[in-house]
């Protein structure tokens, strides 16, 4: 996890049950909202019991972060689409082009007849410092390469997910860049996206913007609930801190060489235990209204008309996370029970399409 004034990582929540009737929610053709299933507990339900919570709950995408075998099984069949993480520990074996078909053939081919890949995110929140960072770019040229051999590349997009950690500048968003000392490892990514057709995929937490500097951004601005424009960039106006986040990283594409790369959210999310800001009233208002901005399909200042793909973290909360706020992001205790419940029907508030 990245922690920075624009920062990110695996996260946890609570909602209520009209939060979780948007969750479910779709826009057909253009964006979805998308749940991220972490397995850091030790209490968790087993792997087809979670299929069935998100099919029963219509969430048609889903994000794990290893090729568990047993959630490869579950999503036989199902209409749910993945991104399927390599993991950073994964990412030397891979250089080799050899284990790099094998895994891919393990872990993709054996199951892509039944199982509707959708991103393979090679490797999350490298850092251009890590020891992992050189490995990044060959695993994903020999992921693509595999996937390539088999003809899929047109259906399984080949990135990596990143923190905010990474720009440099990001207020106010037209400045967004990337960081000098992080350009050497960023750039030759995104040249490989934009040849591809394949997105950036970020983690992006308003969250964590907000606690590191509480004195100059107002909580509204974070929630989706201030009254009017808070922010003017040029042409652009901003009501929240997400559209402000995303266009920085927009312009810092532009400036990269990439203004036509698009961006996926993989993960955002806001705790609601463990600090201060970390309230189930402020967990609520943020995942209902970046929930309904979402599915609103305005995009961003800078993108407009243009939906956001988002993943939200996480659907349990997972008890072998460091203690703290880290424990608590999920949609559903380990029990299956939506974490919240009040007067608000599910099944009434759901609104689905035929995904992506």
């Amino acid at each position: 996890m990245a922690f920075s004034s624009y920062s990110a990582g695996e996260k946890p929540f609570r909602v209520s049950m009209l939060l979780l009737g948007l969750l479910m929610s779709h826009i057909g053709a253009s964006g979805a909202i998308g749940g991220c299933y972490g397995r850091n507990g030790n209490n968790l339900p087993s792997q087809a019991e979670v299929v069935s919570l998100y099919e029963g709950n219509n969430i048609r995408q889903m994000r794990i972060y290893n090729p568990d075998q047993a959630t490869l099984q579950a999503l036989k069949g199902s209409n749910i689409q993945l991104m399927l993480d390599v993991p950073n520990d994964k990412l030397q074996d891979l250089v080799d082009s050899a284990k790099a078909g094998d895994w891919v053939q393990q872990n993709i081919l054996a199951y892509s007849a039944d199982v509707k890949f959708r991103y393979i995110a090679v490797g999350n929140e490298i850092h251009p410092a890590d020891a992992e960072a050189k490995f990044v770019l060959p695993a994903m040229k020999n992921v693509y390469n595999a996937i390539a051999a088999a003809n899929l590349q047109g259906q399984i997009k080949v990135s990596t997910s990143i923190d905010t950690t990474l720009l440099g500048k990001s207020s106010p968003p037209s400045e967004g860049t990337f960081r000098t000392e992080a350009n050497s490892y960023i750039t030759p990514i995104i040249q490989f996206l934009a040849q591809n057709g394949a997105p950036l995929l970020v983690n992006l937490y308003p969250y964590f913007a907000y606690i590191d500097n509480p004195a100059q951004i107002s909580l509204t601005y974070v929630l989706f609930t201030a009254p009017g424009v808070l922010v003017t960039d040029n042409q652009y106006q901003y009501k929240n801190l997400f559209d402000a986040m995303t266009d920085a990283h927009y312009a810092a594409l532009e400036k990269a060489g990439a203004p036509n790369l698009e961006i996926v959210i993989s993960e955002s999310g806001w705790p609601s235990e463990g600090n201060p800001a970390a309230t189930v009233e402020n967990a609520g208002t943020y995942y209902r209204n970046l929930i309904g901005h979402v599915n609103g399909n305005t995009g961003t200042p800078r993108k407009p008309g243009k939906a956001i793909e988002t993943y939200l973290f996480a659907l349990f909360d997972e008890n072998l996370k460091p203690a703290g706020t880290e424990q608590y992001f999920g949609l559903f205790s380990p029990s299956k029970a939506q974490k919240f419940s009040n007067n608000f029907r599910l099944k009434e508030l759901l609104q689905v399409s035929d995904g992506l």
